[in-house]
């Protein structure tokens, strides 16, 4: 299975991460796993994580912040009310995230804005009819006039 560059990159920044982390804080990851980051992250990405700035200001991959969460779940938590306070907000943020999707891309409505996007190309359409010019009369019968005349010569 081949990894993607977005999630080679995030395996880059997880792995500066790593790095900058207290010692007691990476003795809490597996081995095999911090292997893993080292070998499968994107060698020419190259993040400048600052230890000095606070995580959300970095403008890490959004790859890269849910791993950070995941790992913080899974081996940095150390109370079992710590993870399942995490468990529940990241349940909150999910649901959240399923409605934004459901009201941006609910079947129905997807549907119904296409039907409005005809009728107004429709209606686009027909304000927008050929209108014929007409000469006025007396001009008309001097064109006509002046038709004739260029016939005989």
């Amino acid at each position: 299975m081949e990894i993607s560059i977005r999630t080679k990159q995030a395996y880059s920044e997880i792995d500066e991460f790593i790095s900058l982390l207290p010692e007691e804080h990476k003795n809490k990851l597996p081995t095999k796993l911090k292997e893993f980051f080292a070998e499968e992250k994107d060698k020419q990405y190259k993040k400048n994580i600052d230890s000095s700035i606070p995580i959300k200001d970095q403008g890490l991959l959004e790859e890269t912040l849910a791993i950070i969460a995941l790992l913080n779940l899974q081996y940095w938590c150390e109370s079992e009310t710590e993870k399942q306070r995490l468990k529940e907000v990241y349940a909150k943020n999910e649901e959240k995230y399923q409605q934004m999707l459901q009201t941006e891309y609910n079947p129905n409505d997807i549907f119904k804005k296409k039907t409005s996007n005809v009728e107004k190309e429709q209606t686009h359409v027909e304000n927008t009819q050929i209108v014929t010019y007409k000469e006025p009369l007396l001009k008309r019968i001097i064109n006509k006039i002046k038709h004739l005349f260029k016939r005989k010569y």
